[in-house]
């Protein structure tokens, strides 16, 4: 039995390389192709990178909405989509408080972090680079996982009020 996981995020460290998008890609599509990439890389305003992936809610709003019921929770907490079940009806995305599910380009359905079937291949090319933004967390390490999804604006506009105070975000 796989043991439950999640990715954290240190925004800070991210320099905006793409390697986990490109990484994911390989891995789920066997070519480089970021668009259908489950982890995306913003750039909200010059700067700021924000990686942007499921955050494996404590509650789990994407699948509670699905109404196929396409969605649920592996023993990794990844969110695995059951693509024959899948209407392509956007409530998970609508649902998500990051908006991070989409709608995949070939076929319409949802798609979502499935956490590479617990190796993730984007924490691996980011520790592999040296960057750490992207680290794996196991259950019972001491790390808080109380977290939910958020839209990379949100957390970039955060992270510059951080960096440069109140007076370096007036034009955000």
């Amino acid at each position: 039995m796989k043991e439950p996981i999640w990715i954290f995020r240190d925004f800070l460290k991210c320099s905006g390389c793409r390697r986990c998008e490109l990484a994911c890609s390989l891995n789920h599509e066997g070519w480089f192709w970021p668009e259908a990439s489950r982890v995306r890389v913003f750039m909200p305003f010059p700067g700021l990178e924000v990686p942007h992936l499921c955050a494996q809610c404590d509650d789990y709003p994407c699948v509670k909405s699905c109404p196929v019921e396409a969605l649920r929770v592996d023993e990794t907490t990844a969110v695995l989509v059951d693509r024959d079940k899948c209407i392509g009806c956007g409530r998970c995305i609508e649902a998500c408080p990051g908006k991070v599910p989409f709608l995949y380009p070939k076929d319409g359905k949802a798609t979502i972090c499935d956490l590479c079937g617990g190796d993730p291949q984007c924490v691996k090319v980011c520790n592999e680079a040296g960057y750490l933004a992207l680290q794996l967390v196991r259950e019972g390490q001491n790390v808080n996982r109380k977290l939910f999804s958020r839209e990379p604006i949100e957390v970039a506009k955060e992270i510059a009020l951080n960096l440069f105070g109140e007076k370096g975000t007036e034009v955000i």
